[in-house]
Formats: structure tokens, sequence, C-alpha cells
């Protein structure tokens, strides 16, 4: 299959000629499950791959600009500018939605717009620049990201990063994330989420991926953290 690349990916990738796992990237469980092609799977084997080589990148490029930066500041760092409403915004700015194949139902219910479908891709694409050139291509584009999640004035905030800061300064150890129910097909899964501090449920959230899912959590649980009548330590 030709691939039809925005203009602005293309800017940002190059050619696609060479980059064998691009169409595999680029292609949507629903995509997947309607057009059953020997050896052309969905993203999600490479999103797990990208989701590593962008955290590697993402933390090399900070230890290099913030030489005196504590390891607390860089996590902070590192969580705004890889969470799922940073990734997704930065995958608009050069239309990786408009190049993603998606099966008919998902693409009328606009999953090209959903900021974990975006997310995912993105990390997808990531990994299959490493896979086929290495992993300074993939740094280079890794670099773009992270200018882009520098210049942001209000970079988005990692909700389970935030999360986890409130619940520790309460005297409370790290929240934990439980998975309670997966529901629906494979290209069209829906995970819900709890996330307790000490034994307490502090909210719950779903999501089309686990990490969707923990991150609606972790929301969830800093609303009620942070309700009017909420000034209790958990127990």
């Amino acid at each position: 299959m030709k691939l039809s690349l925005p203009e602005t990916l293309s800017a940002l990738i190059g050619s696609p000629d060479g980059l064998t796992h691009l169409e595999q990237a680029l292609t949507h469980p629903s995509f997947a499950n309607e057009h059953r092609r020997p050896g052309q799977g969905d993203y999600q084997r490479l999103e797990f791959l990208g989701d590593s080589v962008l955290g590697l990148g993402v933390s090399e490029s900070l230890m290099a600009r913030f030489p005196e930066a504590r390891e607390g500041e860089l996590s902070l760092l590192r969580a705004s500018i890889v969470s799922t409403e940073a990734l997704a915004a930065f995958a608009e700015t050069v239309d990786l939605g408009d190049a993603l194949l998606l099966g008919k139902g998902a693409d009328a219910a606009r999953e090209r717009e959903q900021p974990s479908v975006l997310a995912d891709a993105l990390e997808a694409v990531i990994a299959a620049i490493y896979l086929d050139r290495g992993f300074a291509e993939a740094r280079r584009v890794v670099e773009e990201i992270v200018l882009r999640g520098l210049a942001s004035p209000r970079p988005a905030r990692d909700p389970k990063s935030e999360l986890q800061e409130r619940v520790q300064s309460r005297g409370a150890s790290s929240p934990r994330y439980r998975l309670v129910q997966t529901t629906g097909p494979d290209h069209q899964r829906e995970f819900v989420v709890e996330v307790e501090a000490h034994g307490e449920v502090l909210g719950e959230g779903r999501g089309r991926s686990k990490k969707a899912a923990e991150q609606a959590a972790a929301r969830a649980g800093l609303a009620k953290l942070t309700a009017p009548d909420s000034n209790r330590t958990p127990t």
C-alpha cells in the first residue's frame, strides 16, 4: 500500500523510503481487524518499543540541557513532555492523524482525533524510525518533541506524577493502579483502572489503553484530594 503522508509529517520524518515499519506504525487496530493482510499488524507492538525509545531520548536530552537539575525536577519535566496530552498536541502539529489507517467504524467515530490514538501512533512512528534508521534518527525526532514541550508556556502536567506528589505530601506511599475490568473487542478495548493509596480507592478511570485509563484514574484521584472537604490524610 502506498502511504499518503501530509507535508508536515514528511518534513519531520523525511522520505518514507526505507521505512519498512512505517505502514504498521500508522495502522490502527480497527484497520488491521478489517483488512487481514499476512505479516501486517497494527501499531500496538511498535508503540511498546517507541515508548522506551522516546523515554530514553527525552531523558538524555534533558540531562544534557539541565546539568544542574535534580532527579525530581527532571522526572517532572519528562512526564510533562511524554504525557498523552503533550504527545497528542505534538502529533496534531504534524497532522499525524491524517496519515492514520483506520477501519470504517473507527474513522466515523473520529478516532484519528483522539489524544490516546495520536500519542500511541506517534510512539509507534518513533519505533519505526528507530528500527529502520537507528537511534540517531529517532533521537532527532524526539528532540523536536522535547523542543516543543519545553517551549510550551504551560506544559501539560502528568496527572499520575501530580497525584503521586500530593499523596506523598500527605504521608502516604506512592499510589497503586489496579486494572479492574477490560471490555470490548480487540479493536475497541476499554480498560477500567482504580487508583489506591494505603488501601483507599481515590478514583476510577476508563480509557482505550491501560495508560490512558491510569491517567483518567489519576485525574479522578486529584479531583477527590482537591475537593473542599478533602483535607485528611489517606489511611
